[in-house]
């Protein structure tokens, strides 16, 4: 299985750290569906090599609602 090789799960959350988009970056990339569905699947890759299945699809679901435009950004946390 994968999921139970080391090297693959550090893969999947090295790239779930390069995809996870930051305090900084969230007012410019709040709206950017594509970076907020990307972001959303490496989160789905880690949690399922993680044998954590619910938590894959539920972000799996987040992504799918970015890229079909049924999901929009939060308003600021900042400003509410």
């Amino acid at each position: 299985m994968v999921g139970s090789d080391l090297d693959t799960q550090q893969l999947a959350q090295a790239l779930c750290d390069r995809l996870r988009i930051t305090p900084e970056q969230w007012h410019r990339l709040k709206s950017n569906r594509h970076a907020r569905a990307a972001e959303q699947l490496a989160a789905a890759l880690s949690y399922l090599l993680h044998d954590q299945p619910e938590q894959a699809l539920a972000h799996t679901q987040q992504a799918q609602g970015w890229l079909d435009r049924s999901l929009k950004a939060p308003p600021c946390p900042e400003h509410g």
